[in-house]
């Protein structure tokens, strides 16, 4: 009986490696993801003990509050009172992705979201740009996010009559030297994920519920100081300032995707991950648009330009009521910490999984047997987005953040389409409707969100392409460990998932 061959954690000789254009098309068997999850490639592995209900609040915690709590002051003064449009736009294109995510999600219930998903089905070279993405995507969001926490800091201290220095509450572009509320943020956040996993989605479920109740709770004051006539005119700014503030508000969808990072950590994972998708994008958009419309309705659109913690400052003019403004400034302060908590979580998920196929160093794949989590990983990761935070300003993380969510999506709408024509036969716990209307439309909405970015967002994220190729031909390709089996093993791999062609790797003469 022929022993399977594995993916080692051993160097590949120059002799066995692939050319580099077979290399980059060499796939991950989906097999070998799930049997590397299984066994824990001989290490400890990740604890699965996440129900349906973490994996929603993980997805509705990462997602729910940074469009309306840190940006709206940024994208209303681009949409005008037709924000909420923008809002219901970003939702429909992040939905037609988060169906493709779904399906992906049940189909390899692995760590690694998006990055895994296109390594099974277009290769390595399309996987390390969209793990490199996902970097990008997860990291800056992060200190994004962070950046916002101070604004909701002040408006808290304000009501005692105290107000942070802009030395320390503002990053070096916005006239302070380091925000270290957004630091410190993060460096909690960062604590609690190496304790351990379970205790940080607890944690995160309760913070959830404490954000949904004050969101709600501003709309029913808004709605008290409502005035239909702050939607007119509707589109001051036309529908190209509708659709630019769409591409910025974007990067708020990113929830779901965090939650498919918890595939190796959920009890079911081909049945509650989509499950946990699919209903957090319902919870989400509906909220999204609902605090959209309650505070336009409260406030003229021009009110919003150039204002920090817009809903808490909205509360306060409404009611006159300064403690009402402390409580939400609190929550909006719990709120911000659970969006840093799950995103940051998902970061060392992605990046644990590339650490794991030798793309990036070992030290982030090292699973601590006390904990059950990459204690090592987290701590880098944390402390480089906790210097971000501090040094950033927020508009600049915003727009980089939305550019790589876009390209990563649009990656797993493609993966969607490429498996049900290759690779039928799999079992599918959720399929996306409308197929294949449904993820071409996904990757096309992608595709016009990105176009509608500003130049200098496109010159970073083809910086951060270039520093990517540079790490990948600098470290990845000599380290992968797809790269490390020799053509029969990689081919014997290949074929016990399916016999049919279109799965082996490329010989040179398809090549040439």
């Amino acid at each position: 009986m022929m022993t399977v061959p594995t993916l080692t954690g051993q160097q590949p000789a120059a002799a066995r490696r692939p050319g580099l254009a077979a290399q980059l098309l060499r796939r991950k068997p989906i097999g070998q993801m799930v049997s590397e999850t299984e066994n824990g490639q001989g290490g400890p592995k990740l604890v699965r003990s996440f129900g349906v209900l973490q994996l929603t609040m993980i997805s509705v915690g990462a997602t729910l509050g940074t469009g309306i709590l840190v940006i709206l002051g940024e994208s209303v003064p681009l949409a005008g009172p037709a924000i909420w449009i923008s809002f219901a736009i970003a939702g429909l294109a992040a939905l037609l992705s988060a169906v493709s995510y779904a399906e992906m999600a049940g189909l390899v219930p692995v760590a690694g979201s998006s990055y895994s998903y296109t390594y099974a089905t277009m290769g390595e070279g399309m996987a390390w740009i969209c793990g490199w993405c996902l970097v990008l995507e997860y990291a800056v969001s992060v200190a994004a996010v962070a950046v916002g926490a101070g604004q909701y800091v002040n408006e808290s201290l304000a009501v005692f009559g105290q107000v942070l220095p802009d030395s320390i509450s503002q990053p070096p572009g916005d006239g302070g030297i380091m925000n270290i509320p957004a630091m410190v943020i993060v460096v909690l956040a960062t604590i609690l994920l190496v304790r351990g996993a379970r205790e940080s989605a607890w944690i995160n479920t309760a913070i959830v519920v404490v954000k949904v109740g004050i969101l709600l709770f501003f709309c029913v004051v808004a709605f008290t100081a409502f005035n239909a006539g702050n939607f007119e005119p509707l589109l001051p700014m036309g529908a190209a300032g509708v659709s630019a503030a769409a591409s910025t508000v974007f990067f708020s969808y990113i929830g779901f995707d965090a939650a498919s990072t918890a595939g190796e950590e959920a009890r079911n994972p081909k049945r509650d991950l989509p499950r946990a998708i699919m209903l957090s994008m319902l919870i989400v958009t509906t909220i999204y648009v609902l605090v959209a419309v309650a505070a336009i309705g409260a406030r003229p659109w021009g009110w919003f330009d150039g204002t920090e913690a817009a809903l808490v400052k909205i509360l306060e003019e409404t009611t006159g009521q300064p403690w009402i403004a402390l409580v939400f400034a609190v929550g909006a302060v719990l709120a911000i910490a659970s969006i840093v908590l799950t995103v940051l979580y998902g970061q060392t998920r992605i990046l644990l999984s590339m650490s794991r196929d030798g793309l990036i160093p070992r030290i982030f794949g090292r699973v601590s047997s006390r904990t059950g989590t990459p204690v090592a990983g987290t701590l880098i990761v944390g402390i480089a987005v906790a210097l971000t935070a501090g040094l950033v300003p927020l508009g600049a993380l915003a727009d980089a953040t939305s550019i790589g969510t876009l390209f990563a999506f649009a990656l797993v709408n493609v993966a969607v389409i490429y498996l049900r024509r290759n690779r039928p036969e799999l079992k599918r716990t959720f399929r996306v409707p409308l197929f294949p209307l449904t993820p071409i439309l996904g990757a096309l909405m992608c595709a016009f969100l990105m176009a509608n970015l500003g130049a200098d967002t496109w010159v970073v994220f083809g910086i951060w392409m270039l520093v990517g190729l540079a790490a990948y031909f600098g470290y990845g390709r000599r380290h992968s460990r797809v790269a490390a089996l020799s053509h029969e093993e990689y081919r014997e791999l290949s074929g016990r998932e399916t016999s049919t062609p279109s799965t082996t790797e490329p010989t040179k003469a398809d090549l040439s």
